[in-house]
């Protein structure tokens, strides 16, 4: 193979074969295949190894997806202000730490106040987008979100709102809508139907939360979807039919990072899922996608002190310090070891932006919308 001729094919083309794909993607995913599941694991392992990446290949992988972030946003990198207000959750996806049945999970809710205090701080830090995240909280109806919403809007007329709140009916997603959300965030984790049922309960539906997704683009939203990167049982040709859906939705924004384990889970003594992995999928996102949002998330500097570095260096463009108030933060632990808990916001702001601007990139303030948007 050639991975080199195949980046660039990628980068002009910004598409490949299923083989051409899996090419680039092997050996990702072999890590959360347990011997049970992989009879020829010892087999997977040589082959594996045969196919690492050199680091001219790497090298030349992520220097081609910075230049392609560069042409389309410059040397700019856009912060999220991102405020965890509920960790109650209706659903019990097997992975999650704030799943229903986990008994150990300490729960809390913000109140609209605080919400409010948390985006009235982050507008002072240089924020212009607020991420409003939490479980799937019945508490927080419709009419809650809608007047959370639009008392932003209200303050803070030019930031962006977006949500990242799950599965809801379309007439929900109108309603936020029009309270004035902007984006809206929803992993779908896989798109692979197998795998899915493998890391949720039957009550849920792979292809309810991909219509969701579509529901959302077809209301206006700017949408982003997702996936985690070495999640149990994940496998190179599902993280291909990941990359397919991708282009049938053709988001805004997409959202990677590794698979970490919580220890009340299911999945607690399964692999994570590796940097190397995770940083590679990134310069294939964004050599697909050349003009994508793509987040330098928080677990990848959960795995790696300085991933998020990384990640920018490797084609992300976005980054989403954490606005919540220090009290609740510990709380809100999707998985474990997760890095700035017990971070002031106004530390988080500070210390991300050095940590840019080591990469050679900028904080840009501005509300950072795609650059297919316009206001």
């Amino acid at each position: 193979m050639d991975r080199i001729k195949l980046i660039d094919k990628l980068n002009t083309a910004h598409d490949l074969s299923d083989e051409e794909f899996y090419q680039l993607i092997f050996p990702l995913c072999s890590a959360g295949l347990s011997e049970e599941s992989s009879p020829d694991n010892a087999a997977l392992k040589a082959y594996t190894d045969a196919a690492a990446w050199t680091k001219d290949e790497e090298d030349h992988l992520y220097i081609t997806a910075r230049e392609a972030a560069d042409a389309n946003y410059g040397k700019s990198v856009f912060l999220r202000g991102l405020i965890e207000f509920t960790n109650y959750c209706k659903n019990d996806c097997y992975y999650c730490g704030i799943r229903c049945s986990n008994k150990n999970a300490e729960r809390y809710r913000l109140t609209k106040e605080d919400i409010l205090n948390c985006c009235d701080q982050g507008y002072y830090l240089g924020f212009r987008t607020f991420v409003l995240q939490g479980g799937e909280d019945p508490f927080f109806t419709d009419e809650r979100i809608c007047d959370i919403v639009s008392a932003i809007k209200l303050k803070h007329p030019d930031c962006a709102v977006t949500l990242s709140i799950g599965e809801k009916e379309r007439a929900s997603y109108q309603a936020y809508f029009d309270a004035g959300a902007d984006r809206y965030l929803l992993r779908e984790e896989t798109s692979d139907n197998e795998h899915y049922h493998y890391l949720h309960p039957d009550s849920l539906s792979m292809k309810h939360r991909q219509n969701c997704l579509f529901t959302l683009k077809s209301i206006g939203y700017q949408v982003g979807c997702g996936i985690m990167v070495g999640s149990p049982m994940q496998t190179p040709k599902a993280v291909i039919k990941d990359l397919r859906f991708m282009q049938e939705l053709k988001p805004h924004m997409i959202g990677i990072g590794p698979f970490i384990p919580h220890k009340d889970t299911k999945f607690a003594n399964m692999p994570a899922g590796t940097l190397t992995d995770t940083l590679h999928l990134l310069s294939i996102l964004r050599l697909m996608f050349p003009d994508i949002l793509l987040p330098a998330t928080t677990a990848l500097g959960t795995i790696h002190p300085l991933g998020r570095e990384m990640g920018i260096k490797a084609g992300a463009n976005v980054v989403m310090p954490n606005l919540s108030p220090t009290g609740v933060r510990g709380k809100y632990l999707l998985y474990d070891g997760k890095i700035c808990t017990g971070d002031e916001a106004a530390e988080c702001r500070m210390c991300m932006q050095r940590r840019i601007e080591s990469t050679g990139c900028h904080v840009e303030i501005s509300r950072g919308d795609h650059c297919s948007v316009s206001h």
